[in-house]
């Protein structure tokens, strides 16, 4: 028989669970509500002297550049294998389509390692201290027989896009600084705030002529630098679900890299008396049990968190509902980006196997087996540590683990409301695409960008090129296109942002 304390006890324990469950009910329905971490800042100072607009002929002109550019297949094979023919070739292109950039007082030219590009804009206020933007000239290799509706290096224009290798990746970028700066230059221009472009030659093969020579060169000047903005992340557009209108993901941080080796060796033989196990099986149970057993999910160790909630308040409900009470819904909201790749990357170290290679004959028994495959490092792991994951994954010690090559995650960049360079892009963003909405993120590939840690603190990755569901097959990939439209407001983004940069302090948070 239950005593009457035990019955007072069940009451009074059910009472104040049902007070605790109404409570979270009232702060999920006021977060729901009123939750908003996008910060909006006080009136900022008019640094803007010369303001964005293109005429026909420049339209015309821009078009004609750009196409150019794409045309020459500036392609890194390899480390070892580049089309110098082609980088000589777009050198060439560069002094000729902006001749004020290679002519001005203002600016000074020096060529890296024959192909790579550093530009010092000079301000006339040296107490600023100086930014850097950073674009790369190479490409992917692309084939035509892959099912391009245009040959990749044609150029060809369909339906207002222009199809290509680079358009995307990261000639668009390049070219949009070149020919911001030499509008403004054409215009009479000088900067308040000095300022860099470096252009690599190598960034599809690690960057290592390129970036790293013009960042020892700099280092040996003892620069420093405000920011630094590269390629990276993009404007969204109909790819969140839920998301009322288009979002800027700014990238504040990259993955980090490993490619392992996973190796297994044994007695070669007959195929006609094969032992238990080959060498084949074995480490083919191996790269199983890595793809069966991903790393853990991570989601909120990351700026990935920020991203949701800093857009909380563009999602209609119930969407709205998660992302702005997410100190109860952050397992739900994980589960749900894991089930897809692309948004799978963003909340774990993924996994990726590329290379699998043995056998010499078809009756004969492998005496060896090697697989490559690749990781890409969640910002709260590094590469000792996901070693550590793959041995135990695997547990087999016929099963050989070797480090080719990698490197940790890039340190996360400050992206508060006093931070001087994401705001000044949060800013620009915001004068060229009103109905934009800005958000940090994490970068899930890697840029020339993480060479430059010594050189600045705060890093941005960041193109206003516009991702629409589909698009992002294209990146590396057949049938790469930008709108024309979206190149023009690539060339005024970058027109507006070197002005915005003349302001020596970001204004104070809105109260």
């Amino acid at each position: 028989m239950i005593g009457l304390n035990t019955i007072q006890g069940a009451i009074h324990h059910n009472s104040t669970q049902m007070q605790h469950f109404s409570y979270h009910i009232h702060c999920v329905c006021c977060r729901t509500f009123t939750f908003k971490l996008n910060t909006e800042l006080e009136e900022w100072e008019n640094t803007t002297t010369i303001y964005p607009g293109l005429s026909p002929e420049q339209r015309k002109e821009l078009l004609a550049n750009f196409k150019e550019a794409i045309q020459i297949p500036t392609v890194s094979f390899s480390e070892t294998q580049q089309n110098t023919s082609a980088l000589h070739e777009f050198n060439l292109l560069l002094r000729r389509i902006f001749p004020k950039v290679f002519s001005s007082s203002l600016v000074q030219h020096e060529a890296i390692s024959n192909y790579s590009h550093l530009f010092t804009v000079f301000g006339s206020d040296p107490s600023l201290e100086p930014y850097m933007l950073l674009a790369h000239i190479d490409v992917v290799p692309a084939d035509e027989v892959d099912g391009w509706d245009a040959p990749p290096f044609s150029a060809k224009e369909i339906n207002g896009f222009v199809y290509g290798r680079g358009t995307i990746d990261n000639k668009q970028s390049l070219m949009g600084i070149l020919q911001a700066l030499e509008y403004l230059l054409e215009r009479g221009y000088t900067p308040q705030r000095s300022f860099y472009i470096g252009l690599g030659h190598d960034e599809e093969v690690h960057g290592l002529h390129g970036a790293v020579n013009i960042v020892n060169l700099l280092k040996s000047r003892g620069v420093k630098l405000r920011y630094v903005l590269d390629e990276g992340l993009t404007i969204m557009d109909g790819i969140v679900d839920g998301l009322n209108g288009p979002a800027a993901l700014i990238g504040v941080s990259e993955k980090g890299q490993a490619t392992v080796k996973l190796s297994v060796s044994g007695a070669p033989g007959h195929s006609s008396m094969p032992p238990k196990e080959s060498s084949i099986g074995i480490l083919a149970s191996a790269v199983r049990n890595l793809e069966k057993n991903r790393m853990p999910n991570l989601f909120g160790h990351g700026p990935e968190r920020a991203t949701f909630e800093q857009l909380a308040h563009k999602f209609g409900m119930p969407h709205r509902m998660v992302m702005a009470n997410l100190w109860l819904f952050s397992s739900l909201l994980s589960g749900i980006l894991e089930g897809q790749p692309d948004t799978n990357a963003f909340v774990r170290t993924t996994t990726a196997v590329t290379m699998f290679n043995s056998g010499v004959k078809i009756n004969v028994m492998p005496a060896y087996a090697e697989a490559f495959v690749n990781f890409r490092i969640h910002s709260a792991q590094t590469v000792q540590e996901v070693l550590k994951l793959i041995e135990s994954t695997i547990s087999d010690k016929r099963v050989k683990v070797e480090l080719v090559s990698g490197f940790n995650p890039l340190p996360i960049s400050s992206y508060d409301e006093h931070t001087f360079g994401y705001q000044i892009i949060k800013k620009t963003v915001q004068d060229i695409f009103p109905e934009v909405t800005v958000t940090p993120s994490i970068c899930v590939g890697n840029t020339d960008s993480r060479h430059y840690t010594e050189l600045s603190p705060d890093i941005y990755r960041f193109a206003p090129s516009w991702y629409k569901p589909g698009d992002s097959a294209r990146f590396h990939g057949v049938n790469e296109r930008i709108a024309i439209q979206n190149y023009e407001e690539i060339v005024l983004f970058y027109f507006q942002l070197i002005q915005n940069c003349d302001i020596r302090n970001v204004p104070s948070p809105r109260t």
